[in-house]
């Protein structure tokens, strides 16, 4: 019995002297993974305790500041690592409300750059430093009886893509907080021509979702300069879980961005609309000075066989989600947008570049906090990438999603032509051989019967299971606007002709099925005079001109008026394949640029039973002949009246050039 104690002791001993291993020479694969919730910093007024994953590190320690940028640290303090899970801890007992903080970590002998950690909630001017803040204390007056507006199926959704700067940076938007989140606040702002602008100018159009580009913390702003001209989208991410300072009107104190922010969401709640937040966990602003690569180097990015960056972004780099802590830090990240900030929704840039796991985790995650949150992204990339394509999150296989929508540029092409090049024409504009595109994207790229496979412009094969998975729209801030495209592709056309194109593809998405998808101002013919990628352009090319409000007031009310239609009849807005599949019917047309439809059976509970929508993208007059008995005018080129324009009986229907039709039988 001795003999075996004595080497039981000898086998502990033995283990204790195990030297610890060196994961800095290991593959990303040997990394272990920590499951806690706690990662970053847990706060109370008694005790902050701080926690970074790191296997590779020898040694890390975190600094302790008085201000968010330069000075030296009031003290710094060693971390203890817990070789199990790779985390580093360092606790304090004491409340340092207020203070800033940054990590460092020694690799291979070298002492890496001070940096936030991955999770920080809270930062400094431009975001180079933690700051300790009591979450609570920056929640405005009324938001533990915040809302989200009510939403009972997807298909119902209406989404109004805007950047911060853009409602408010115009003069004449009459919005005092220019370019913050609290101009998103301001109620009875009207532009000198007495029109509503900001809030009550979206309320007012009906949409559902205000989706917000990038409005995290990010890269190319310096928030030290008040009202700095500089412009940017935000597609080069800093920090993930913090608003950026550049939208708040105090981008040195931590709180004040998370407080106004907050502010903000209320306010578009109380107001009806739903948020939803642009996230770019593609790739970072950074790659190699980056705050991930500084705490793990290379862990949280793919590599190519020579062992340099991959760049399936277009970025510089890529983000590896199919690795186990990158994608606990997705699933978290946007876990912390939904519950601290009461988010709607998320659109991911560049989706493809993500795994399919990876996006039914997020989706599974936010499911759980409230099954009405809608996730959607860009289901391409913009490169090769090394993750097999099978994996990626890619349009083609939204099929395999669960509960997450894709862009359609089948449908966007279609409509107004190849994105890419400028001249080229699209089914508004007149080209040909476009209706099977147009088809498809009616029916949300779902599988449809009358639907010719062989003769879309992209997809050979329906690649949404449901239609809400599928996004219908014709422009978005990439690109050149809808107004722009038209100048350049029919620039012989008359302004008249052109504001019909342009009215004609606000009819196609907003008649279709699946999620409707809008660009901020296009219903004011947003212009950026004619520059394509205005991503780092001024406020002069990104702003929404108000002035065009009162010019083009027929075109607003048109696509208000549209919009009005989509929400008062559920037979836009089918909820099911096999709904669209029964009751979605083509007309048998042989003229080209030319699509009607009938929705029949009072479908998805419409109080119209019978609809019959005709599209035609010809400048010239088309004849058809339409199914027998007295047919109600709602909608022709120029207005939309649901109690009707006039009766039109059956049989041969004159359509007229440039315009959506829809008539209806009660």
């Amino acid at each position: 019995m001795k003999s075996i104690f004595i080497a039981l002791i000898v086998l502990l001993t033995l283990a204790a002297c195990q030297p610890t291993p060196d994961y800095a020479d290991m593959p990303f694969e040997k990394y272990p993974v920590y499951n806690g919730q706690d990662l970053g910093l847990s706060y109370t007024p008694q005790q902050s305790v701080f926690k970074i994953w790191s296997p590779p590190a020898q040694e890390a320690r975190v600094h302790l500041y008085a201000e968010g940028e330069g000075g030296l640290p009031l003290r710094s303090q060693d971390m203890r690592q817990d070789k199990k899970s790779g985390v580093w801890t360092a606790r304090f007992d004491e409340d340092l409300k207020g203070q800033f903080y940054a990590f460092q970590v020694k690799i291979k002998g070298e002492w890496l750059a001070e940096v936030p950690d991955p999770y920080a909630k809270a930062v400094g001017v431009n975001g180079d430093r933690g700051m300790v803040v009591d979450l609570a204390e920056t929640n405005p007056e009324g938001w533990e009886n915040d809302q989200r507006p009510p939403l009972a199926h997807f298909n119902d959704i209406v989404i109004y893509e805007l950047h911060v700067r853009d409602l408010s940076s115009d003069p004449n938007s009459g919005i005092r907080h220019t370019g913050k989140f609290l101009g998103l606040t301001e109620t009875g702002t009207r532009s000198r021509e007495g029109e509503a602008t900001g809030l009550d100018h979206i309320k007012d159009l009906g949409v559902t979702h205000v989706h917000l580009l990038p409005s995290f913390d990010f890269k190319s702003l310096d928030e030290r300069i008040a009202d700095n001209p500089k412009y940017n989208w935000g597609y080069d991410p800093k920090n993930y879980n913090v608003p950026d300072g550049s939208y708040a009107t105090n981008p040195f104190d931590g709180a004040v961005r998370i407080r106004e922010f907050k502010q903000m969401v209320k306010t578009l709640h109380d107001n009806g609309l739903r948020v939803i937040l642009d996230v770019v966990y593609n790739h970072t602003g950074d790659t190699e000075a980056s705050l991930f690569n500084q705490l793990v180097p290379g862990y949280y990015y793919r590599q190519r066989p020579d062992g340099s960056f991959s760049d399936a972004s277009a970025c510089g780099n890529e983000t590896a989600s199919e690795r186990a802590m990158v994608r606990k830090f997705i699933v978290e990240s946007v876990q912390h947008w939904a519950t601290e900030y009461h988010l709607d929704g998320f659109r991911f840039d560049l989706m493809g570049i993500h795994d399919q796991e990876t996006m039914n985790a997020v989706s599974a995650a936010l499911d759980e906090i409230d099954p009405t949150i809608f996730v959607y992204g860009e289901g391409w990339t913009a490169g090769d990438s090394p993750l097999p394509e099978e994996k990626r999150a890619l349009k083609k296989y939204t099929y395999k999603l669960d509960r997450v929508a894709a862009f359609s540029d089948d449908i966007r092409d279609a409509i107004k032509g190849h994105v890419f090049t400028h001249d080229a024409k699209g089914f508004i504009s007149g080209l040909p051989e476009l209706e099977e595109s147009i088809k498809f994207g009616i029916v949300a790229s779902t599988k449809h019967p009358q639907v010719q496979y062989d003769a879309i412009n992209y997809s050979d094969a329906p690649w949404a299971r449901e239609p809400f998975q599928t996004i219908t729209y014709v422009s978005c801030h990439d690109n050149h606007t809808l107004w722009d495209r038209l100048l350049l592709s029919v620039p012989k056309a008359s302004e008249t002709d052109r504001i019909r194109m342009h009215k004609l593809a606000g009819a196609i998405v907003l008649t279709s099925q699946g999620v409707s998808f809008l660009h901020a101002g296009v219903e004011l013919l947003r212009t950026k005079q004619g520059v394509e990628n205005s991503y780092e352009s001024p406020d002069s090319i990104n702003l929404i001109d108000w002035s065009r409000k009162a010019q083009y007031k027929p075109v607003y009310n048109y696509f208000k008026d549209l919009i009005a239609l989509r929400k008062n009849h559920p037979a836009f807005r089918m909820t099911s394949t096999e709904q669209i599949a029964n009751n979605l019917e083509f007309l048998d047309i042989r003229e080209q640029n030319l699509v009607a439809y009938t929705i029949a059976n009072h479908a998805n509970g419409d109080t119209w039973k019978n609809i019959l929508v005709v599209l035609n993208g010809n400048n010239r007059e088309q004849q058809i002949s339409i199914p027998a008995g007295e047919w109600i005018l709602v909608l022709d080129a120029d207005q939309i009246n649901e109690k009707g324009i006039r009766k039109l009986p059956g049989g041969l229907l004159n359509v007229p050039a440039i315009a959506a039709l829809v008539l209806v039988q009660e």
